[in-house]
């Protein structure tokens, strides 16, 4: 499931000073990959986070969204530069954030089994020690599939 990442959704050095702003370059980095208006992503994230913020503590936010005009879920792994204030649950700022886009027409069961899977991967120390070391897109893709074959073992 992880495997929705390709190497062009794997943002390694975004600067941005807020959430917003953050949310908005990831928004036009995405489009011309999974297609759709840079606003309305930007919108549907700000509204998603108007419900309560995604960042789950330990510097981590996974926003996610269901989006109408796509077949399958995205991900998009994003290592910011500096990390910014993000209301997340723990009180710190954040600095890695993944990005989960699913199919407004997704069984929420799928949803829900691919956010805990990213939840897992996100809370393994060792890994985002690794992503936070590098601005190398090539060496953070190798850290998910490093990842994601040890726990197919």
């Amino acid at each position: 499931m992880i495997c929705m990442i390709t190497a062009d959704l794997i943002i390694p050095d975004l600067k941005a000073t807020s959430k917003k702003q953050a949310f908005r370059t990831i928004a036009d980095a995405l489009v011309p990959v999974i297609g759709g208006s840079p606003e309305f992503l930007f919108d549907a994230l700000m509204a998603r986070e108007r419900i309560g913020s995604t960042g789950i503590g330990g510097g981590v936010a996974i926003p996610h969204v269901k989006l109408g005009h796509i077949d399958r879920i995205y991900g998009a792994l994003v290592r910011l530069e500096t990390p910014v204030d993000y209301d997340a649950i723990d009180g710190e700022p954040v600095d890695l954030i993944f990005m989960m886009l699913v199919p407004e027409d997704s069984k929420t069961t799928q949803h829900l089994k691919v956010l805990a899977r990213i939840s897992r991967f996100l809370k393994d120390n060792e890994t985002c020690s690794g992503i936070r070391g590098t601005c190398q897109q090539e060496k953070i893709a190798e850290l998910l599939t490093e990842w994601a074959r040890n726990q197919a073992a």
